[in-house]
Formats: structure tokens, C-alpha cells, sequence
């Protein structure tokens, strides 16, 4: 007690907001340069059926999601599961994980990366992904930095 702390705060009109085609977008709270390593903190808005991740794994970080609104479907390291508001969802360093709001659903969630790393800019990048600004693959040589390991996609399915 006594010890002298950074203590961070954020109101929400001094957050930076990046929007997404599907109607929604992220929310960037607290980068882990805020947070003296300590955890990155983000909201994400996500549109009716919307992909919030595809396959990727943190090396270094636990992920912690908790549902603020409608229904999340979460892939963990291949099993499936729907959550929905007021849910909780931790991910360990190593195990691959992928999310979106259910097809019929919006969804909001908060997200959170501890330790931290600084990923504002990866937010950033991936809205202008999103948007048609930059490709997906440019994004690819950035994993270790961001502390985002994305998975091979799956091959085509023929018919």
C-alpha cells in the first residue's frame, strides 16, 4: 500500500474507435504500453453473423473474452461452443482459437491479452483489411510482433 502506481484510465469517448464493414468495430482501451506490460484490453462489436478471428494462437499471452452481449461461437482447439451474454472464455498461450457472433446474432465482447502486447496497430491494420485497404498477407509477416500465430487455412473443399 502506498506504492505509487500508473494507474490507467479510460473514458469511453477518449477510446479509439475502428470501424468494420459488418456495422461493427473494435474499441482500443488500453495497449500493453498503457498497462506497463501488464494486459491489452479491447471491445468488439461484431455484426449479425460476423467472423471476429479466424485460426490463430498467442505464444505468449492467455486471451480472456467475456461476452457482454448476444452469442459468441468460440472454436478452442477444435471444439466448438457457443457462449452468450455474460460468458467468460480463457485461452491459454499455444491453444489455437477462432470466434464470431452466431448467424443470427450481434454479439459485443471484451477482450483481453495478458501479458500484454502492443497490438493497437494490428487492430488498425485489420479494419483496413476489413475495408479492402491492405491484404490479409501483408499482416502475415507481423505474428511474432503482435503475438498472433495464424493458422494454415484448411484447403478448398471440391465439388
Amino acid at each position: 500500500m502506498g506504492e505509487n502506481r500508473d494507474v490507467l484510465i479510460v473514458h469511453a469517448e477518449e477510446a479509439e474507435r475502428i470501424p468494420l464493414p459488418h456495422g461493427g468495430g473494435f474499441v482500443l482501451l488500453a495497449d500493453a504500453q498503457d498497462t506497463d506490460g501488464a494486459l491489452g484490453a479491447n471491445r468488439l462489436t461484431l455484426g449479425r453473423g460476423a467472423t471476429g478471428a479466424r485460426p490463430h494462437y498467442h505464444a505468449r499471452s492467455t486471451e480472456l473474452f467475456h461476452v457482454l452481449e448476444g452469442a459468441v461461437w468460440f472454436d478452442v482447439d477444435g471444439r466448438t461452443t457457443t457462449v452468450t451474454a455474460g460468458g467468460l472464455v480463457s485461452v491459454p498461450p499455444g491453444v489455437p482459437h477462432s470466434f464470431g457472433a452466431v448467424p443470427d446474432s450481434t454479439a459485443e465482447l471484451l477482450s483481453v491479452l495478458t501479458p500484454g502486447v502492443d497490438r493497437f496497430e494490428y487492430f488498425r491494420t485489420l479494419g483496413r483489411i476489413q475495408h479492402g485497404r491492405e491484404t490479409f498477407d501483408g499482416l502475415l509477416k507481423h505474428q511474432e510482433r503482435y503475438d498472433v500465430h495464424f493458422l494454415p487455412e484448411p484447403p478448398p473443399v471440391s465439388g
